[in-house]
């Protein structure tokens, strides 16, 4: 009987779903998986990029810790692709891989002034506010006005943690750094600027009613976004989602305001068009250009630019993914070029293209390093569903490896000092946090230097409080 030995390199949502769906598909041969990650834990941006104010994320945590904690699949972490193994190393040892890294980094927005002191991907701080141990400890918090430029939900979390009370925080994860530097924030203005109408926001209304309730908050709405259109109006009365982000919305209109000692303010059919500079090479204003809907759902200018001034500004707009060494990448888009999660190339590993045409055998992607960062959970099931049965069906142009034990990889990594961290040591990290939280009343406290997370994992030092 034929047997899969696979590696998934990136243990977040995308591969743990990939190594689910694959140990329960239909198939005549027995599967072996190891599961790579850079990061000593697992989860990947479940649980360094969500605010940690969102208790429903706990669910999905709980149902990728069912999959690991079965037994069936192993987990190497604080284990580096690229440096601490190779495409050839992976070749010699596995079958076939799975890419599954996803997208950390910030899309660039071209605006004049963007790269001024003061201007920040929201991506880097949501890692800071998530505890990463890959981000300095500390973040400039200094600004009193801030903007925030997007309109999902990476935007309202962004905008929720600036306006929102750090004491208001301390029942969550929240590492004590951030609460710290969050304390002390001066701030008492979040502008939160999309470039279309309120009926065209790509947050979710559960993201939306976050914000209403936040303590000694005011939500600020403008009355002139609500000036809706054909095309507006009949996205409420069709899309069950819109219906409810619009009456979330007109009832923050009739809100009293004035009394609370912060606002966030939404502005709706705003362009982003410059970042000016105070005069000292730092953030002093926004500028941007009102729009106006063009009838068909979209927007155009109107010509007329405003400015708010602000000190610190942060851009929302989207994820890109990250090149990984000898796998094609689309620099446009920010992917691994692929069909239906096949990797696609044109002969020579590193190109940078989005015209590959030849499969690339043995080598597959899932999550949004496959399809960009678009989509929720569902559809990083469904992508790897995809994706795996390309695999099953490529059974006869799996790589032959010449060393394919279990027990050789352990070696490799042993053998260069690779300090990783495994299943068992995951769990003596989780527990470790869950105990720091309950000496504090909390559910969990992150431990946040690489190296103490590495120690706890490895029981190198005792996890004592």
């Amino acid at each position: 009987m034929t047997k899969l030995r696979l590696a998934i390199v990136g243990a977040g949502p995308a591969g743990i779903y990939a190594a689910d769906i694959l140990l329960k598909a239909e198939r005549n041969f027995d599967v072996s998986i190891d599961l790579f990650d850079h990061l000593p834990a697992p989860y990947g941006l479940v649980r360094y990029g969500v605010a940690p104010d969102h208790p429903r994320i706990k669910g999905i945590i709980t149902a990728l810790r069912d999959v690991l904690d079965r037994g069936d699949i192993r987990l190497f972490g604080n284990v580096r692709y690229g440096t601490d193994i190779t495409l050839d190393d992976l070749k010699k040892h596995y079958n076939a891989v799975i890419f599954a890294t996803g997208a950390v980094h910030d899309a660039d927005l071209a605006i004049p002034g963007i790269e001024l002191e003061g201007s920040y991907g929201a991506a880097r701080f949501v890692s800071w506010f998530d505890g990463h141990p890959d981000v300095p400890r500390t973040w400039p918090l200094e600004a009193k006005s801030v903007a925030v430029i997007g309109n999902g939900n990476v935007a309202l979390d962004v905008s929720r943690i600036l306006a929102k009370h750090a004491d208001d925080l301390l029942p969550t994860e929240i590492p004590a750094n951030v609460y710290e530097g969050l304390k002390a924030s001066p701030v008492t203005d979040v502008h939160v600027f999309g470039r279309r109408g309120p009926t065209s926001v790509k947050f979710t209304p559960l993201e939306l009613r976050e914000l209403g309730e936040l303590n000694d908050v005011d939500i600020i709405v403008h009355d002139e976004d609500f000036d809706y259109d054909d095309a507006a109006r009949a996205a409420v009365a069709s899309n069950k989602q819109v219906f409810v982000i619009d009456k979330v919305l007109n009832q923050w209109r009739k809100r009293e305001t004035g009394n609370a000692s912060r606002r966030l303010h939404l502005h709706f059919f705003a362009r982003p068009v410059e970042v000016t500079d105070d005069g000292n090479g730092h953030v002093g204003g926004f500028k941007y250009e009102r729009t106006a809907p063009d009838g068909q759902g979209g927007v155009v200018g109107t010509g007329e630019i405003r400015e708010v001034p602000i000190q610190a500004i942060y851009r929302a707009v989207g994820y890109y993914g990250s090149s990984l060494p000898g796998i094609p990448f689309d620099k446009k888009r920010g992917v691994i070029p692929n069909r239906e999660g096949q990797v696609l190339w044109k002969g020579e590993p590193g190109f940078e293209s989005s015209t590959a045409s030849q499969q690339m055998y043995g080598v597959y992607a899932t999550g949004w390093i496959k399809r960009g960062p678009v989509g929720l959970i569902g559809h990083t099931k469904s992508d790897a569903m995809e994706t795996v049965r390309h695999l099953i069906n490529d059974v006869g142009n799996w790589w032959r490896p010449e060393s394919p034990s279990e027990e050789s990889i352990l070696e490799l990594l042993d053998e260069r000092g690779v300090a990783y961290t495994d299943l068992d040591g995951w769990h003596r990290l989780d527990q470790h946090e869950l105990a720091l939280g309950a000496e504090q009343g909390r559910v969990r406290v992150k431990v946040v230097p690489r190296h103490e997370m590495v120690e706890i994992s490895r029981a190198q030092v005792p996890a004592e409080l």
